[in-house]
């Protein structure tokens, strides 16, 4: 079943330039943005240019691409302990982007490989990944010791001054400097036995030991930092831990999901992973109860009704699947389109009349905020019954986002047939058979 299958009802989607795959998320996203935000607003990053994604890799890493897109880890999100944390490796990589790091990176490699003939891959360190202090090294192979020496010292220099940086940053915008120990200590405790045996002079990347006591001594001298209210750090804490546990509840196998959330823990987190974990496991009743306990808490919320919907629709209860989806989006106060997109998929389900006006409604919404394929194939299925051309348009555009090339071509090509010249899918099948196919 689709639903069963895909995490929170969508797709998930190469991206071409990196070859990783993205979720989305409107919980996961939002409150990701809501902790950026005042680091990217010191930063002096206009609000509509940042943009937050979440990567399906269980390294424990991120990292920033342009100053403006910030790509995160399921690794790092469900491994590491609180938002400050999370906050200090965005501020950390916002710091090599400010401090210029990527091109003199670039221009520091062409110059070396001049004087050396030979370089090894290098990389401006992220934090860590995969729980290797050596990732991206840099060791370089050459006949100049002295270049060799001059390059790394310059890269460990850089390390320095990125989480110089980013304290800064956290400590001009009001955020938990504090965090900055957290990761670092965590770091720490994951490479702490390969650190020591390694030869500081041997890596581009400072060890974990002389970072965290160069970040407690900068912390040490901070002088009119005002510290976030303990109410935001309650709030924030809590969201996080409940983000935590939904990503976990997806993405882990239900038996460890039961190992770290066992039935003993009544949290919202420990509810809120297990009854994700119980629908997946098609424990729906289950899974049921405790969505339900996690709505009579906390009313308000629409994750949890949008849990509710996902399990109802599982479950064949297209009505209340349907109603749950509606009351999730009547509580949201901005867009919504992973939600709008379920709610579509719900109403082609259900078939009633009017659901399939409704659900090309709620898919066009979806698809103006946030292009996904799931949106495209719920208005294909829900312009089933017109005959005009509109499916096969919509399956195109479906299988032209999968990037199935091939695909989209056949079934633009069959919209056109029917589609008049002048209407604007017909212009769009048009830009999808421009694009070449595979061999």
């Amino acid at each position: 079943m689709l639903k069963k299958l895909a995490f929170l009802i969508c797709l998930l989607i190469p991206v071409s330039s990196f070859g990783a795959t993205l979720i989305n998320d409107t919980e996961t996203e939002s409150l990701l943005r809501e902790l950026v935000l005042p680091l990217s607003r010191t930063a002096d990053i206009p609000d509509t240019h940042l943009h937050i994604y979440i990567v399906r890799d269980d390294d424990f890493n991120a990292f920033v691409r342009g100053g403006q897109d910030v790509f995160v880890n399921t690794g790092l999100l469900t491994q590491i302990r609180t938002p400050s944390a999370f906050q200090a490796v965005v501020a950390h990589e916002l710091g090599h982007v400010l401090g210029g790091h990527i091109s003199q990176m670039s221009n520091r490699i062409s110059a070396e490989a001049t004087r050396t003939m030979l370089i090894q891959a290098l990389g401006v360190g992220l934090m860590v990944a995969g729980g290797n202090p050596t990732l991206g090294a840099g060791i370089m192979a050459g006949s100049s010791g002295v270049a060799q020496q001059s390059m790394l010292a310059f890269t460990r220099d850089e390390e320095r001054i990125a989480d110089n940086m980013g304290l800064s940053l956290m400590a001009q915008s009001g955020t938990d400097v504090k965090g900055f120990i957290t990761v670092l200590e965590q770091m720490r405790d994951i490479s702490g036995a390969l650190e020591s045996k390694i030869n500081p002079n041997r890596i581009n990347h400072p060890l974990t030991s002389e970072r965290l006591n160069n970040i407690k001594a900068q912390i040490s001298q901070l002088s009119d930092y005002t510290p976030p209210s303990s109410d935001e750090m309650l709030r924030h804490t809590s969201e996080y831990e409940r983000v935590r546990a939904k990503l976990i509840g997806y993405l882990e196998p239900a038996s460890r999901v039961f190992e770290k959330y066992p039935y003993s823990d009544k949290s919202d987190a420990g509810l809120y992973a297990r009854a994700i974990a119980n629908m997946r496991s098609g424990d729906l009743d289950t899974a049921a109860t405790g969505t339900r306990t996690l709505i009579s808490r906390h009313p308000n919320n629409p994750y949890f009704y949008e849990l509710l919907g996902d399990i109802e629709y599982q479950s064949g209860n297209y009505d209340a699947s349907a109603s749950a989806y509606e009351k999730s989006l009547s509580l949201m106060n901005k867009s919504a389109p992973q939600i709008e997109t379920a709610l579509a998929l719900v109403l082609t389900a259900r078939n009633r009349d009017g659901d399939n006006a409704r659900a090309i409604e709620l898919a066009k919404r979806s698809l103006l905020v946030s292009p996904a394929p799931l949106a495209y194939w719920v208005l294909a299925r829900a312009y089933a019954d017109q005959g005009s051309g509109l499916q096969d348009w919509a399956f195109a555009e479906y299988y032209n986002m999968l990037g199935k090339t091939n695909m989209a071509h056949d079934y633009a090509a069959r919209a056109q047939k029917q589609l008049p010249k002048s209407a604007p899918e017909y212009l769009k099948c048009s830009d999808i058979l421009s694009i070449k196919t595979k061999k």
